[in-house]
């Protein structure tokens, strides 16, 4: 479909397929990016002949996080937005920067507030901005070698959505979110973080099979059973979660970790700086099966055995 700039869209046999088109940038999130796939979600959820959505990236990841270098990131407010002579919001206080990131959730919830299901297709690096889109959708579908983490959790901040909890439990939301370590997509379906993991060779058919058998349900009827697991969700004070993990990103963004990120940027860019930052966590891998041993480098160690 034209008019996007960032995304794909297209309807076949039933279904909408999404795909994140910033390959060159393994798909990371910029505003221009999320803006659209907020568009192009309700525009699915408007079209009759639509009954689920797949939503996949491009190229060699599903989506490695937020865009951090500020490139495409003017999205107007509104038609009549005009920044000559007019003082608008950026970051200068913690009430800006929770208003902005609110702006973000907003796009990124259309994916639990629009009425027919979305089956995220995960393969290679779903991290950070990728699991808060990959977790809002019904259903996550990964390459059993696809790598879920949220690596910003160990300088940057907290997460801005944050729907681990239900999906994988407290303990297992908080050993990979206190450290920022990774799973691969086997040891994410072992904890519940996403519903299934199958051999890459094998993930288009998986998902493209289970979109094909909500195409033969009535759309209004999926629209019903969606809902009323996303109500006992919202009674279990997931609408209520997610503003709050805005509240508490903004926190995060005031550590001295944060501090301390955003320094590094400037000085030495922020490649080096992400590099620096992960090295020290070795292979950034968490083991779900078995002792987690590792060598002097940080690397687990008798995987072979393990896995």
């Amino acid at each position: 479909m034209s008019g996007f700039e960032t995304i794909l869209y297209a309807t076949q046999d039933g279904h909408a397929r999404i795909t994140l088109n910033r390959p060159e940038k393994l798909n990371a999130l910029s505003f221009v990016m999320q803006a659209e796939l907020s568009a192009a979600l309700w525009e699915a959820d408007n079209d009759r002949s639509v009954h689920c959505v797949i939503l996949e990236g491009a190229g060699r990841a599903f989506c490695a996080g937020y865009d951090l270098s500020g490139a495409d990131g003017e999205v107007p407010v509104s038609p009549v937005e005009d920044k000559d002579g007019k003082t608008y919001r950026g970051h200068r206080s913690i009430d800006d920067d929770a208003w902005q990131l609110e702006r973000q959730q907003r796009w990124r919830m259309a994916l639990f507030d629009m009425h027919k299901p979305v089956i995220a297709k995960v393969h290679g690096y779903c991290l950070a901005g990728g699991c808060d889109l990959a977790l809002l959708a019904d259903m996550v579908i990964a390459a059993d070698d696809a790598t879920f983490g949220f690596p910003p959790a160990r300088d940057l901040g907290a997460l801005p959505n944050n729907f681990w909890v239900y999906n994988c439990g407290p303990q297992w939301a908080k050993r990979l979110l206190l450290t920022g370590d990774t799973v691969t997509g086997t040891e994410a379906q072992a904890i519940g973080l996403v519903m299934k993991a199958v051999p890459g060779n094998d993930l288009e058919n998986e998902v493209v099979g289970l979109a094909g058998r909500m195409a033969k349900i009535d759309p209004d009827l999926l629209s019903a059973n969606k809902r009323i697991v996303n109500l006992a969700m919202e009674l279990m004070g997931a609408r209520t979660l997610q503003r709050l993990a805005v509240e508490n990103d903004v926190r995060g963004h005031n550590t001295r970790a944060a501090d301390g990120f955003r320094a590094s940027v400037a000085e030495k860019g922020l490649k080096a700086t992400l590099r620096a930052r992960d090295a020290a966590f070795g292979d950034g891998r968490a083991r779900v099966f078995g002792p987690e041993t590792r060598d002097e480098n940080g690397r687990l160690t008798g995987l072979e055995e393990s896995e």
